[in-house]
């Protein structure tokens, strides 16, 4: 590998590891709802969608938000893993994933308040009872009070006790499921206004017992998420926490407030934070987080150096030279992109060729590195280097025709 003017190796293609597991490169396929589930099951899209990325170079490959119950869905199209035949669906895609050298990674989810809708295509439109004669029946979300985020066609319930500890042992049954489906890291989903994010903050949180009112109190269900999904996820394998850093325009939690929550959850055992946004908006006068390029680093940045934890940055990475300053910079331990990859899944090989990696074709699979290679070669060849000889071959096999037509 080629080292840059200091003598360095490019950082974004240094391997790293957490626990036991080690990703080739420091770049991750971001997880993205792709809403192709049958059931909660993975099928032949997935199985594409996910083949371009493992193919593409990404050193960690996720999937999509993946509920841990039925009800915590947000579409019919979601993806679930709360059955065991969910199992060997999800292990076609790791096998092809670890196969191609990358890391299988999944994220948990309970979408909480913002279940029983349409799709992305439809701006997720709430489900109606007209909608039930096409088998898409409304049903009632959860949430730590009744109190609505976005339209729906039922309020969401306040969740009890029993609610509760019911769903901590899905997350954790979940977690089980995800080990026996072949994956090497677990993410939790606790941002964008789902069930934990709506925990965290005051705006859906109206709760007077123990898991609301102050900070403490409404940082305790995310924190017994991560208790339970640590438990059940192994040693030797690391576990990641997604955070809205900042509610959303309006809203209430704030990034001092995540510094204090990602310090908490180190100590429960989460090996990085992923450091998003969004979700939660509210009357107050929070700005809109701008949409620039890298327009959430600077909370991945405060968080790895307040709280001491590892980080991850997502959101409008799209240059090599940018996600691999911000690596170099110690702003973030993983460069995440979505929509990037989407636009061209082998975004980490023209990534390689730009910083100067000595052969960027090897983090591809070798059905492709070695025919991009001969390419590159048949390039560097002089234009004279059996010329002639070429050309008189194809008049031979032209013909006549051939000769004349070049003539």
């Amino acid at each position: 590998m080629k080292r840059d003017e200091t003598g360095a190796r490019p950082l974004l293609f240094t391997p790293i590891s957490f626990r036991g597991v080690t990703a080739r490169n420091r770049i991750v396929a971001s997880p993205m709802c792709q809403y192709h589930s049958t059931e909660g099951g993975p099928g032949d899209w997935q199985m594409a969608h996910i083949g371009r990325l493992a193919i593409g170079g990404s050193g960690i490959v996720f999937g999509e938000e993946t509920a841990v119950e039925a009800v915590g869905r947000k579409t019919y199209a979601c993806a679930g893993i709360w059955d065991d035949r969910h199992i060997p669906l999800y292990r076609r895609l790791t096998d092809f994933i670890r196969e191609q050298g990358a890391v299988p990674a999944i994220q948990l989810g309970h979408s909480g308040r913002k279940a029983s809708c349409h799709t992305a295509v439809h701006d997720w439109a709430p489900l109606t009872e007209a909608d039930a004669a096409a088998g898409l029946a409304p049903w009632q979300g959860m949430a730590p009070s009744a109190v609505a985020g976005e339209p729906r066609h039922f309020p969401p319930k306040a969740m009890d006790r029993d609610d509760i500890r019911r769903v901590l042992a899905a997350w954790a049954e979940a977690a089980r499921r995800s080990v026996d489906a072949g994956y090497d890291i677990c993410e939790i989903h606790g941002a964008h206004g789902y069930l934990i994010h709506e925990f965290l903050s005051p705006l859906s949180n109206r709760r007077t017992d123990a898991y609301g009112g102050d900070r403490q109190g409404r940082m305790r269900f995310a924190l017994e998420v991560a208790e339970a999904v640590r438990a059940a996820w192994p040693d030797d394998k690391p576990l990641f926490f997604r955070i809205s850093c900042v509610d959303g325009q309006g809203g209430a939690w704030d990034l001092e407030d995540s510094v204090v929550l990602a310090a908490a959850l180190k100590d429960r055992g989460i090996d990085l934070i992923d450091c998003s946004s969004g979700g939660i908006t509210g009357p107050t006068d929070m700005p809109l987080v701008p949409r620039v390029p890298g327009y959430q680093v600077g909370f991945a940045e405060r968080i790895r150096r307040e709280a001491g934890v590892p980080t991850m940055a997502v959101g409008l990475i799209t240059d090599a030279h940018q996600a691999e300053a911000i690596l170099r910079e110690g702003r973030a331990d993983l460069a995440a992109l979505a929509r990037e990859l989407l636009w061209h899944a082998d975004w980490p090989a023209h990534a390689a060729l730009e910083l100067g990696v000595e052969d960027p074709h090897g983090v591809m699979p070798h059905e492709y590195a070695y025919r991009l290679r001969q390419r590159e070669r048949a390039k560097e060849m002089p234009i004279n280097q059996g010329g002639e000889e070429t050309a008189r071959a194809m008049r031979a096999h032209l013909g006549d025709g051939g000769a004349r037509r070049e003539g």
